[in-house]
């Protein structure tokens, strides 16, 4: 699994998949591969919808893409501090910088074993502690 540690806050520091905004006039694939480029310099030769998370308390939505790296030529990129591959055992899950991370590679995991990747969709919704007395 290519992680990238974050150079920029939020979360500084800690591991991530790929993973930013979109930009003007692009497709959600496209976002995707130039992420994945800005952050991690890797090329993926192809790449399908995985993961949908519905972030209604931020106004937002994640998707995440699974693809396959075109070769193994990749660096740390400007928003990047390093890049590397983990095994499933290596992956340092109490520095994953946002939960949906961690969702995605469990799941990832669990879907591996039968080869079966459906596109997933995961509603994270806010509920705000109530107040202590």
């Amino acid at each position: 699994m290519l992680l990238c540690r974050r150079a920029i806050e939020p979360r500084l520091g800690y591991w991530t998949l790929p993973a930013g905004f979109m930009e003007n006039g692009e497709t959600t694939e496209q976002a995707a591969l130039r992420e994945t480029w800005e952050e991690a310099r890797a090329s993926l030769q192809a790449q399908e919808l995985y993961m949908l998370f519905n972030l209604p308390h931020i106004n937002q939505v994640y998707l995440f893409f699974r693809g396959e790296l075109a070769d193994l030529d990749f660096s740390a990129g400007e928003e990047s501090l390093e890049v590397r591959l983990f095994s499933e055992d290596e992956i340092p899950w109490q520095e994953l910088a946002f939960p949906t991370i961690g969702k995605t590679l469990k799941q990832y995991f669990i879907d591996r074993q039968d080869n079966h990747f459906p596109v997933r969709i995961r509603d994270i919704l806010y509920r705000p502690q109530a107040a202590s007395r």
